[in-house]
């Protein structure tokens, strides 16, 4: 017979248990705290001032006129300026704009024929960007009635700009979904095969071992590490190359440098796990950690929703998160034939990331059994 005694008595000791649990406690309220404003106010894809550049070569009262109605859309924001379109696109190339615009010289004539007014240049590699500035096209353009010999016209919307899409003309989703899915993949695996490493020795009895050896905290650390990366290697190839076959997502980059970039990665994602690992007391603590980390990883890092659509509070926490400099390298090593040279920075965040977080991770490491 079920006694309501006992299944209360069993209640109230699972309450007390939970209760001494902080941490578990904390991500009861902190992951539905964090979901709702990630989702309520960091996310939105609604995307403004998008960074692009721009080429003026009529030099004349009607192309600062189409550039201030442009400027008025609130969509773009003109970052650069160049003298020729061959240089406007070595900077999509490198990730530093996402589209550029480009005025020619015979811009008043076009109007006068009523042909396209200029030229959009944009990086299809992202779907949400190249549809935003896409809507551009159809943007109404009036003349000044004192400008021109004191004509007034109105543009065709149809005929205000063409666009031209790099590298995804087509705008498949699984072009700019694939290799960001493989930041995602190895973010998860990663950060989560290292957050339980020391916690299982711990758990397991086996730090009793290390204690007794003269192995230093600092060199544990770098041996927990080393086995995963040919783990993570095996994922790329895994990734991208299914990517490349079942889905015809372009390898446009040097394997070298996709190889290297993905080393980057997946040591400051393993490294990032070792921190974890030693502020959690059991492997499940670990696992709920490693969902903190990997929920805004997913959301922030461009992955799913364009950076550049976020607040400005929301992209100074994605550039924290080691998948976001992963998720731009390697689409533009991947699908841009970027060089890893003009994405240095992202490279020195990572390296920088993966050398400090192994020093913090060994300094937090005790070897004693409490």
């Amino acid at each position: 017979m079920i006694s309501f005694v006992r299944i209360r008595a069993v209640m109230f000791k699972e309450v007390k248990q939970l209760a001494r649990d902080r941490l578990t406690f904390a991500m009861i309220v902190i992951i539905p705290l964090i979901q709702l404003l990630l989702f309520g106010y960091a996310i939105n894809t609604d995307v403004r001032h998008i960074p692009v550049a721009l080429v003026d070569q009529s030099h004349n009262q009607t192309g600062r006129l189409l550039l201030e109605t442009v400027r008025a859309t609130q969509i773009v924001d003109f970052k650069k300026t160049f003298e020729t379109p061959e240089e406007a696109k070595a900077a999509i190339q490198a990730g530093e704009v996402r589209a550029v615009l480009v005025i020619p010289h015979d811009i008043n004539q076009r109007l006068e024929q009523e042909r396209a007014l200029a030229h959009w240049l944009v990086d299809g590699t992202d779907s949400v960007i190249g549809g935003a500035i896409s809507a551009l096209q159809n943007m109404p353009f009036t003349l000044d009635p004192k400008s021109a010999n004191g004509r007034q016209a109105l543009v065709s919307a149809n005929h205000t700009f063409e666009i031209a899409l790099y590298y995804n003309p087509s705008r498949r989703t699984a072009v700019n979904i694939v290799p960001g899915l493989l930041a995602i993949i190895l973010s998860m695996t990663m950060v989560l095969f290292t957050s339980i490493a020391i916690v299982r020795e711990r758990e397991r009895g086996n730090l009793e071992l290390l204690i007794n050896t003269p192995v230093r905290p600092l060199e544990l650390m770098i041996a927990k590490i080393v086995p995963y990366i040919f783990v993570g290697l095996i994922q790329v190839v895994i990734v991208l190359g299914l990517g490349h076959f079942m889905f015809d997502v372009p390898i446009n980059g040097k394997p070298l440098e996709i190889l290297l970039s993905s080393l980057l990665f997946i040591s400051a994602s393993l490294t990032l796990g070792l921190l974890i690992s030693t502020f959690a007391k059991n492997q499940l603590q670990a696992m709920q950690m490693t969902l903190f980390v990997l929920l805004p990883s997913i959301l922030l890092s461009g992955f799913m929703f364009p950076y550049e659509g976020m607040p400005v509070a929301a992209q100074w926490l994605a550039e924290t998160l080691p998948a976001t400099h992963f998720i731009r390298m390697i689409r533009g090593l991947v699908l841009r034939s970027a060089e890893i040279s003009s994405l240095w920075q992202d490279s020195l965040w990572l390296g920088a990331f993966t050398v400090f977080g192994i020093i913090f991770a060994a300094r937090r490491f005790t070897k004693r059994l409490d």
